[in-house]
């Protein structure tokens, strides 16, 4: 599906030719601040840019050769633009261009996932806001607890995701820095105003201080971000999956028109997307250690981060574009069963009251040792019996000493258990409009 899936803005920013051209900005740059300073001719610097160009295909056949990337660029560079060529990357070392193009890349990938993550906000406030008293059964550890609405699970995805915004807006400025700072990082031969041009050029901040090496907990950070941000994607990919299965059925994925679930079974309809979108989170998860595994290299510099990034940079950034946009369309799409939420509500046959009664006795004067051995003993005969357990407390004669049949009979009232979905609507989304006005 990945395989298949490079939505072009994202699928573009990764490729070769603009990795190369990418690469090939920072030298300029650097070559425009070492004219200011008079170390490049302003001659050369106008052939430089006039000239300045290279081949992929060209790239790759030198490197064949000199199993060095970015010397088989440069190389290829001068060949296009000739003498004056020897000005280009002047003092610098590898890593001053691929860490300052990588800040580059990651920072336009992270603007396009933040555009996506809003998108899929955008559709989760709307799937809350529309069931926002679709009153359906909270579960903890899988078993029916007290009642929520559909809206209440989607207000906390939303709220969870607007975390999600802002951890990964924090690791995207901890991205946007960049380095031109030489073989070790003490700018021996490139001076830091050529550091601080190109870096503005690039919307970047100059790192405070470097190695070799940007710092990697840098990068770690960010794909840990994202990685985080994956989860909270597969936490409601799971709950997809739960609310789709046959025994609950309460919402279910979109199923369109010539779709088929299984090569055996034609009636089959499976949460497909959601269970797509758990396994890719997996994926996001094993990056973001590969990328804390990167934090560690020897003294100012290894290679040994660098066949790392040049899988997870692309494939996690990728994936999240993906799974935004994947996401998005299934919460978009969502079929939501109102009349199954309500039937499952009534499962249990009333045990979802449980804790008005406790409390109820508790404020009527039992002990809250004495309340719950009553209410437990009633809640565990509707259990096992299948009785209904409204009329089993109704009928039990110590309960009566604390609680009237009216008492118990508004115990049982749905509202109780929804009256603040308002406010906590108001709090996740801001203050909204009276129903009826515009």
């Amino acid at each position: 599906m990945i395989a298949r899936y490079t939505r072009k803005t994202m699928g573009d920013l990764w490729s070769d030719e603009n990795k190369y051209r990418t690469w090939l900005q920072v030298e300029i740059l650097a070559c425009e601040a070492m004219a200011k300073l008079g170390k490049v001719p302003k001659k050369a610097l106008a052939a430089i840019k006039k000239k300045a160009a290279f081949s992929v295909s060209r790239i790759e056949e030198i490197e064949e050769k000199t199993r060095h990337d970015v010397i088989a660029f440069t190389t290829n560079v001068a060949e296009h633009v000739g003498p004056d060529a020897r000005y280009i990357h002047m003092g610098l070392t590898s890593s001053d261009v691929l860490d300052t193009s990588m800040a580059v890349l990651l920072k336009k990938a992270g603007k396009i996932i933040l555009g996506d993550l809003e998108g899929l906000m955008d559709a989760v406030r709307a799937k809350a806001l529309e069931h926002e008293h679709t009153v359906m059964v909270g579960r903890s550890h899988g078993i029916h607890a007290e009642p929520i609405t559909f809206g209440l699970k989607l207000a906390v995805w939303y709220d969870e995701m607007r975390r999600n915004k802002k951890r990964f807006e924090n690791a995207l400025e901890t991205i946007s820095y960049g380095k031109i700072s030489g073989a070790v990082g003490t700018f021996a031969n490139t001076p830091p105003q050529v550091e601080a041009h190109v870096c503005k050029k690039l919307g970047l901040k100059p790192a405070p201080a470097s190695t070799q090496i940007l710092q990697r907990d840098r990068h770690a950070e960010y794909f840990s971000a994202l990685a985080i941000m994956g989860a909270s994607i597969e936490k409601m990919a799971v709950e997809i999956r739960h609310l789709q299965r046959t025994e609950v059925l309460e919402a279910e994925e979109f199923f369109s028109k010539g779709q088929k679930g299984s090569s055996a079974m034609p009636h089959k309809r499976n949460p497909v997307g959601s269970e797509n979108l758990s396994g890719l989170a997996r994926i996001l998860r094993a990056n973001a250690l590969a990328a804390m595994e990167n934090v560690a290299l020897w003294h100012e510099r290894d290679i040994s981060h660098s066949s790392v990034e040049r899988i997870i940079a692309p494939d996690s950034t990728i994936l999240m574009d993906y799974m935004l946009h994947r996401m998005t369309g299934i919460i978009k799409n969502l079929r939501v069963y109102p009349e199954k939420m309500k039937a499952n509500l009534n499962l249990l046959k009333g045990l979802i009251f449980s804790q008005q009664v406790l409390l109820a006795l508790v404020d009527a004067g039992a002990s809250r040792e004495e309340a719950y051995l009553m209410v437990q003993q009633n809640a565990m005969k509707a259990w096992d019996r299948k009785k209904d357990f409204k009329g089993l407390i109704q009928k039990d004669k110590q309960i009566a000493r604390y609680l009237s049949q009216e008492k118990i009979e508004a115990l049982f009232d749905i509202d109780y258990h929804l009256n603040h979905v308002s406010t906590i609507f108001d709090r996740v989304f801001g203050k909204r409009r009276p129903r009826g006005t515009r």
